[in-house]
């Protein structure tokens, strides 16, 4: 049903997101599963839900467990440059975090550790 909805407002077919990198649609899937949809947001683009997180003035540049954290592999800290997001775990305090992410390098749910250099910022869901 996510996959119509995000068609209807951006177009395409359900076909193209099934072969689509999925890190943003396993974010939204774990807010799905969670209960917290409307806290975390949702959504199959991770540059559309980016840009979501900063018109609720919820966006940021602080590592903190349980935001959503949206990588760049450029370096670029433009929104628009945005490649892969996940969910922050912890901020090991040397310069990384610790995230759980899906569609990794090896196409599954996976815990990694990331330097922060490649963030280009955090989503921060209003849990209750």
């Amino acid at each position: 049903p996510r996959a119509k909805e995000t068609l209807a407002r951006d177009g395409g077919s359900v076909r193209a997101y099934a072969n689509a990198p999925w890190c943003a649609m396993f974010v939204s899937w774990v807010g799905e599963k969670a209960g917290i949809r409307p806290l975390v947001g949702w959504d199959a683009y991770t540059v559309t839900w980016a840009k979501w997180f900063k018109a609720n003035e919820r966006w940021g540049t602080t590592a903190k467990p349980g935001a959503v954290v949206y990588f760049a592999w450029d370096d670029s800290k433009s929104l628009s440059a945005i490649d892969h997001m996940g969910l922050v775990k912890k901020d090991n305090g040397d310069g990384t975090i610790t995230t759980i992410e899906g569609n990794t390098g090896n196409g599954k749910v996976e815990q990694r550790i990331r330097p922060k250099s490649d963030v280009v910022g955090y989503g921060y869901p209003i849990y209750a």
